[in-house]
């Protein structure tokens, strides 16, 4: 079931109404702990039972193919030198995943992230055709919404926010850290069950997902998409997640953002 809204509220609320009830399991996203660090939700992670960590994507950001910036580097020296000098779009709002996959390597880079000037849309979608218009000199997203202009030649990738270049054709773009800014941001999918389920039920589901983990199909669907396994049972991804909250809050107090501390 599709539950939108609220940056994952919706979904929440809904879950947290199945208490001790193992046949609901929610998609979990940063969103969530974005969301309870800015003030706009109040579910936390471990208000659910985790079950399993999936994959990891990353943050690109582009620019137009004849902008005048050529590289993560060039981007860097503009924004240190004024922050507000260009126009960042995101989707959906300010403070997410996609905010924080450019924020953060600027931070690294000495950039004054309160000042960047964000301009959030509905979609990704959105801020791509903002940036080809011309709109905005700069966006940040995930891949899938860019393969169709990075294949055309209309943007240009200047950055990606993961340890290590990618494969195939993202080979040739560098990371974050060989620019100049040293930070990786991982915008990961995992599963969360309702609260109060028991072991047994809780190894049943981290077994199934193990497993679904392991099959040539779910590999192949990462890799068509830029994406990358990263299984982790239910006590392991409690303690990334626990991590990836101080990290998160700690940059959305830098923006002047976090509004909750724990």
């Amino acid at each position: 079931m599709n539950k939108p809204g609220g940056g994952g509220a919706v979904a929440s609320t809904y879950l947290s109404q199945h208490a001790r009830d193992p046949h609901y399991l929610m998609m979990l996203a940063p969103t969530l702990l974005t969301s309870r660090i800015v003030g706009a939700g109040s579910f936390h992670h471990n208000d659910f039972t985790p079950i399993s960590m999936l994959f990891n994507e990353y943050i690109f950001v582009t620019v137009k193919a004849d902008s005048p910036i050529k590289s993560g580097k060039d981007l860097i020296s503009r924004l240190r030198e004024a922050p507000d000098a260009l126009s960042v779009a995101i989707a959906t709002a300010v403070g997410n995943h996609i905010h924080m996959g450019i924020a953060l390597p600027m931070k690294a880079a000495g950039v004054d992230i309160k000042r960047m000037k964000i301009v959030p849309f509905k979609s990704s979608g959105q801020s791509l055709t903002a940036v080809l218009g011309g709109h905005v000199d700069v966006t940040a997203s995930t891949f899938s919404a860019l393969l169709p202009h990075v294949s055309a030649g209309t943007l240009r990738i200047v950055g990606i926010s993961a340890p290590r270049r990618m494969p195939g054709m993202l080979a040739n773009i560098p990371t974050w850290k060989e620019q100049g800014a040293n930070a990786v941001f991982d915008s990961w999918r995992g599963v969360v069950g309702a609260k109060g389920i028991g072991e047994a039920q809780t190894k049943y589901w981290e077994s199934a997902f193990a497993a679904l983990s392991r099959t040539e199909e779910w590999k192949k669907d990462l890799e068509k998409n830029f994406r990358v396994n990263h299984y982790l049972s239910g006590q392991d991804a409690r303690k990334y997640w626990d991590a990836q909250y101080i990290e998160l809050e700690d940059a959305l107090r830098d923006l002047g953002l976090a509004k909750r501390a724990n």
